[in-house]
């Protein structure tokens, strides 16, 4: 538990999104206010006298603007491999080997493999479409792919399909068959009230009431960026968690978009943060009201309170030097106290 978790505990805040439980639904567009302020730079005050200028290595192009260092927006756990229980035997992984290049079909023809998906996928009920196993789910996705199955370091697996016959759904499973860890991913288009489009990754081997990417393996962050960009989902896209609690939470966006491969230069990326920021606090709203159910099915309505905060929020940051900056902190933290709200502790 990072700092900023423990100092968000002690935060109070009223609920700020409904929901309204249907059998079927249809999602309502969640606007999120964007920054209505934008700084503008004051003339600069020359000095009486001249001052000496010191030659600098090499002057800057006079129509590019300086670039600002960019550090992390917000505090980004490490991974911490304990989270993990109920770890696979490598020797029971071993015979993943030997599919590597082979179509991903094989692979899910096997009976031993079926024995890893077992051990690995929560049997939890998830809604796509409509209402149906996680694990059958996944092999509708993954039943007949013909993509081949990638085996990279000699360790780290990935058998992935595109199968699914509506909603675009798309799905993967990820093996470290050095550290006997596996996790999984699931990418469709919800019509049943909740954001849309959403990546749901899951793990039956985890047992956590919060999660950030960071937070999970490295070389599995990697690899579900490589997964994304290969089957055109964005990299900025509404992300859940689904463990061993029969429960769908958040997994927050703590990528730095600024550094890393996935990110662009300049404005961009911090536009990239932000909207993630705002992805977050949408996704935790829906979850905080359907009570983290993983098949929820229900209508947003977002509350004056909700529409006032997002008001205040824009206000503060956009009379600061780095208004998309204040604007991620400020998401984040809203994004912790509506975690934290009616939660375990």
């Amino acid at each position: 538990m990072t700092l900023v978790r423990a100092l968000h505990r002690r935060l109070k805040s009223s609920c700020f999104v409904g929901f309204l439980w249907l059998g079927s639904g249809v999602l309502l567009p969640h606007a999120v206010a964007q920054d209505a302020t934008s700084l503008q730079d004051g003339p600069l005050q020359q000095s009486a006298a001249p001052v000496e200028r010191q030659a600098p290595e090499a002057d800057a192009p006079k129509d590019v603007a300086p670039r600002v260092p960019v550090g992390p927006l917000i505090p980004v756990p490490s991974y911490d491999p304990n989270m993990f229980q109920r770890r696979i035997l490598p020797a029971q992984l071993e015979f993943l080997k030997h599919y590597d290049g082979a179509v991903s079909n094989e692979v899910v023809r096997d009976k031993q493999f079926h024995k890893v998906l077992h051990d690995a996928v929560p049997g939890v009920m998830f809604h796509y479409g409509r209402d149906m196993s996680l694990p059958d789910a996944l092999e509708a996705v993954l039943e007949g792919s013909a993509v081949p199955v990638v085996i990279r370091e000699g360790r780290y697996v990935t058998v992935a399909g595109q199968m699914g016959q509506y909603l675009a759904g798309r799905g993967f499973v990820w093996v470290d068959m050095q550290e006997g860890i596996v996790l999984g991913g699931f990418f469709f288009h919800p019509t049943n009230g909740e954001p849309t489009p959403s990546v749901t990754v899951f793990s039956k081997q985890v047992k956590e009431d919060e999660l950030e990417l960071s937070q999970l393996p490295p070389a599995f962050a990697e690899d579900l960026a490589r997964w994304q960009a290969s089957v055109g989902i964005p990299a900025v896209t509404t992300r859940y968690f689904i463990g061993d609690r029969n429960e769908k939470i958040l997994l927050e966006h703590d990528e730095d978009y600024c550094s890393s491969a996935i990110g662009r230069p300049g404005d961009d990326c911090l536009q990239m943060a932000a909207d993630a920021a705002d992805m977050d606090m949408v996704a935790a709203s829906y979850l905080d009201q359907v009570h983290y159910a993983t098949n929820a099915t229900a209508w947003m309505i977002n509350s004056p309170e909700q529409v006032a905060w997002v008001q205040t929020r824009n206000t503060t940051c956009g009379s600061v030097v780095d208004p998309l900056g204040c604007r991620v902190r400020m998401t984040h933290e809203r994004i912790h106290v509506i975690e934290h709200r009616g939660r375990r502790v």
